[in-house]
């Protein structure tokens, strides 16, 4: 799995605004589940991965595609302030490989998927990342999007739904100045 990075500034909760910074040309929306971390794991395999994840929440991986596209770093274009909004809720007891994943655009649908259709499972991603780095509780790991991608304007109203956690809604606005 091709992992990466993204600071706290980041995270907007639901309600907030992402901004769009001057220079990033094309924005998208990528509709994720992120599972949070509950206690410290390192170096745990797949089958006891979930073990250590304390539930779930709904995020928005948005990302700037023409940077991504240019540096060879994904820092910027996943990790620019506002860039990781995540909520409502952290849901427990749920079953992560099966969850109805669903994003709207200004109030139309543009992704209606599965977290069924994930590439790696989140055992798989959380025994990954530890075999790198100590998970601490309070990580939150984005999964990835199993569906569509799509660009972000300003005026939009994005919501990224996962069934079982709830909506998480955000406006868009262009970074002023």
């Amino acid at each position: 799995p091709a992992l990466f990075l993204k600071p706290s500034s980041s995270i907007i909760g639901p309600g907030e605004t992402i901004i769009l910074p001057r220079g990033a040309g094309r924005v998208d929306y990528e509709g994720e589940l992120v599972a949070v971390i509950g206690r410290v794991c390192r170096d745990v395999a797949a089958e006891e991965a979930l073990d250590y994840v304390f539930g779930y929440t709904c995020g928005n991986d948005v990302s700037a595609r023409q940077w991504q596209r240019g540096d060879l770093q994904w820092w910027r274009a996943k990790g620019s302030d506002t860039f990781s909004p995540i909520g409502p809720f952290i849901a427990t007891g749920l079953n992560p490989a099966d969850l109805e994943l669903r994003t709207r655009l200004g109030g139309r649908e543009v992704q209606a998927t599965n977290t069924s259709a994930l590439i790696h499972s989140v055992a798989a991603l959380v025994s990954f990342a530890s075999q790198a780095m100590t998970l601490e509780a309070g990580d939150l790991l984005f999964t990835g999007t199993p569906g569509e991608t799509g660009q972000l304007s300003e005026g939009d109203v994005v919501e990224v739904e996962v069934r079982g956690i709830g909506v998480l809604r955000n406006l868009v606005a262009a970074e002023e100045g």
